[in-house]
C-alpha cells in the first residue's frame, strides 16, 4: 500500500535524508522515498498515517494537508 504525504520546510538533500530516515524507523514502512521538488514522502508499507505524520513532525517538519 502507497501513503503520499505533502511535507512543507524542506529544502535541501540533508532535508529529504532526515524526512526519510524517520519514516523508515516507523513500524511497518517497507520503502520511504522523499521527493523535494514535489514536496511529498511516498511511503510503501502498512502504517498508520498518524504515525508517519508524527514522525514527520518530530523531525522538524511540517505536513501539508
Amino acid at each position: 500500500m502507497s501513503t503520499i504525504i505533502k511535507v512543507a520546510g524542506m529544502s535541501c538533500n540533508h532535508c529529504k535524508m532526515a524526512v526519510e530516515k524517520a519514516l523508515k524507523a516507523v513500524p511497518g514502512v517497507e520503502k520511504a522515498q522523499v521527493d523535494l521538488e514535489k514536496k511529498q514522502a511516498v511511503v510503501e508499507g502498512t502504517p498508520q498515517r498518524e504515525e508517519l505524520v508524527k514522525a514527520i513532525e518530530d523531525a522538524g517538519y511540517e505536513v501539508e494537508s
